[in-house]
This record gives structure tokens, sequence and C-alpha cells, in this order.
């Protein structure tokens, strides 16, 4: 997803489409709500597999509202963090996401609650 995301704001894309799943979706939630993409919803297809459009936001002046994204937990190295260890991404500029035992949440957010858990992506 993350792949996606970035790929279509570097050739500057409206919108664009990727597979459902209930974690992607919790997680397009948490970026809309910090003002990085406009919107998401699912799409009226009707094939078999559900599908989540996301309009991605822009400037006045065409620069994306998206600078970077970086995965920070992977498949072959997961990294989690304790409660006071929840990072600050560029000085409180960049938002780190994180997936802790209360659900998906921002960094600000697990910090404001007391709880660790697993770094997955941080994005400017």
């Amino acid at each position: 997803m993350l792949t996606r995301i970035r790929n279509a704001v570097q050739v500057q894309h409206e919108s664009l489409e990727l597979p459902a799943s209930r974690m992607k979706s919790s997680l397009l939630k948490l970026i809309a709500e910090e003002g990085f993409i406009s919107s998401f919803a699912p799409t009226e297809d009707d094939g078999p597999e559900k599908k989540l459009e996301i309009t991605l936001r822009y400037y006045e002046d065409k620069t994306p509202v998206i600078q970077g994204l970086k995965r920070v937990s992977k498949p072959g190295l997961r990294v989690y963090v304790g409660k006071n260890e929840v990072p600050r991404y560029f000085g409180g500029l960049g938002v780190a996401f994180m997936s802790t035992s209360k659900g998906v949440m921002t960094g600000q957010q697990a910090r404001r609650q007391g709880v660790g858990g697993e770094l997955l992506f941080y994005i400017w």
C-alpha cells in the first residue's frame, strides 16, 4: 500500500486504487485524519475483490502534501517500541504510525495513551 501511494504521488496522480483490507482501511482513516490524503472510499465494483479508492491531496502549487513515506517494520525485521520509546519523526513534522494492543494509532496517540507496539511507518 505504501509503495503504491509513494509511486502515485511521484507521478502526481489524482487518485489510486488498491485491494481492500481492514488494516489498510484503519491506516487510511488515520492518514486522512492527519491531512495527508483527501479521502478514501470502497469502490462500487461488481468484481469479487473489494477495492479502495484513495484521493491524494496536493497544495495550491501542485506540490504533494505527502513528501515522503518510510516503512520501518518489515516482515523480515519487525520493529517494536515501548511506551517510553515512541519516536517523534522530523521533530514532530512527520507522523509515526503504530499497531498497538489498542488498535492502529499514531505515535502521538500512543504516547498519550501510554502504550507501545509495532512501529509500522513514518509519513511526512
